[in-house]
């Protein structure tokens, strides 16, 4: 291994991760995928590497990406959150929100992405009901 690789290798250990939301973006239908994670670097490399592979789990992405090839997506960030100088500090919860106004914003769903489209509170909650009563029905049946 070469000492550049190397030195980069171990910047790399040394630098702590960095938390944000990301973009994979189709240059061809501009059609996107929206994500967050408390690391970026390391998602972006685990989503390359599952579409390289041909695994990656979102099957229209991976299809495009097959049909079109590497050079046509490009990799993005889109946000950071700042890491604050309490170890003990957790961004979850701000990381959750801001991939929340990035998803309201970009809507990365249908024919604009490859996001689903995630319900809202009322919705979930219609759902939840609806599950409830089927279950009681079937076991009112019994």
């Amino acid at each position: 291994m070469n000492d550049q690789k190397k030195k980069l290798q171990q910047e790399a250990r040394q630098s702590p991760p960095v938390p944000g939301v990301f973009q994979i973006r189709n240059l061809v239908s501009e059609k996107i995928l929206v994500g967050s994670a408390l690391n970026l670097t390391g998602v972006l490399n685990r989503h390359r590497f599952e579409l390289q592979a041909g695994s990656h789990r979102n099957r229209a992405l991976q299809q495009d990406w097959n049909e079109l090839g590497a050079d046509k997506f490009a990799f993005e960030i889109l946000d950071e959150i700042s890491l604050r100088d309490d170890p003990n500090d957790d961004c979850r919860a701000d990381l959750t929100f801001l991939e929340s106004l990035w998803l309201e914003r970009l809507q990365p769903w249908d024919e604009r992405g490859y996001n689903e489209r995630k319900l809202s509170r009322e919705e979930q909650l219609r759902r939840i009901a609806r599950h409830r009563l089927e279950k009681q029905r079937l076991a009112d049946k019994e």
